[in-house]
């Protein structure tokens, strides 16, 4: 898996087990509900919220792909 910071512009390559791959998304489901779901003052202006699920989005997408492209062997 590499990650991609846009805002320094860097990588960093992180090797990850199956199991430790699906703990990270399903974290992401809840990171993503909450970003969703948050109300009143703890709420992001909406241009500010749809920038972080994206980001979320694009972050989910990158593990299911490197996922996919795995040899299937379970590390974990």
């Amino acid at each position: 898996m590499t990650s991609r910071c846009s805002a320094m512009n860097e990588l960093t390559q992180v090797e990850l087990t199956t199991t430790q791959r699906d703990l990270l998304l399903r974290g992401l489901q809840f990171v993503r509900s909450s970003v969703k779901l948050s109300l009143g003052e703890s709420r992001l202006p909406d241009d500010q919220r749809s920038d972080q699920l994206e980001a979320i989005e694009t972050l989910e997408q990158q593990l299911r792909e490197d996922l996919a492209s795995q040899p299937s062997t379970n590390l974990s």
